[in-house]
This record gives C-alpha cells, sequence and structure tokens, in this order.
C-alpha cells in the first residue's frame, strides 16, 4: 500500500436502534468513535416482512380500472 493516501481504519463502536452495541473497525469519520444507527434488521421492513401489501393491492386496483375493457 501507498503511504498517505488511504484513510485511517479505526475501531468503531456501532449503537444499533434497539441499544445493541458492537464493536467493529471502520474508515468513517466519526469523532466520538460511536456511530448510532436508524435503520437496521430489526426495524427495516425488508428483513421483519412488515411491508406494505396494500400499497401494491391499490396500484393493481387503479390499473384494472384504467385498462379494463369497456
Amino acid at each position: 500500500m501507498k503511504k498517505g493516501i488511504h484513510p485511517d481504519y479505526k475501531e468503531i463502536t456501532v449503537v444499533l436502534s434497539d441499544g445493541t452495541e458492537m464493536k467493529t473497525r471502520s474508515t468513517m469519520n466519526v469523532s466520538d468513535g460511536i456511530y448510532k444507527s436508524e435503520v437496521d434488521s430489526k426495524n427495516h421492513p425488508f428483513y421483519n416482512k412488515d411491508q406494505k401489501i396494500t400499497q401494491k393491492a391499490g396500484r393493481i386496483d387503479r390499473f384494472n380500472k384504467r385498462y379494463a375493457k369497456k
């Protein structure tokens, strides 16, 4: 590796939305060494299967109304 062109690789603490903490190494520039995550696998709809299915159904109904054969 060339000297002076790479960011610092240091240990940080990641705090998840439920308060869980874990230590990892990162090049993130956090001044106090703590990164607070707002979105993680415990509260994101993609991971907890809490997606809005009704919105999809509404779009299908709108499509069918618009392009229905008269």
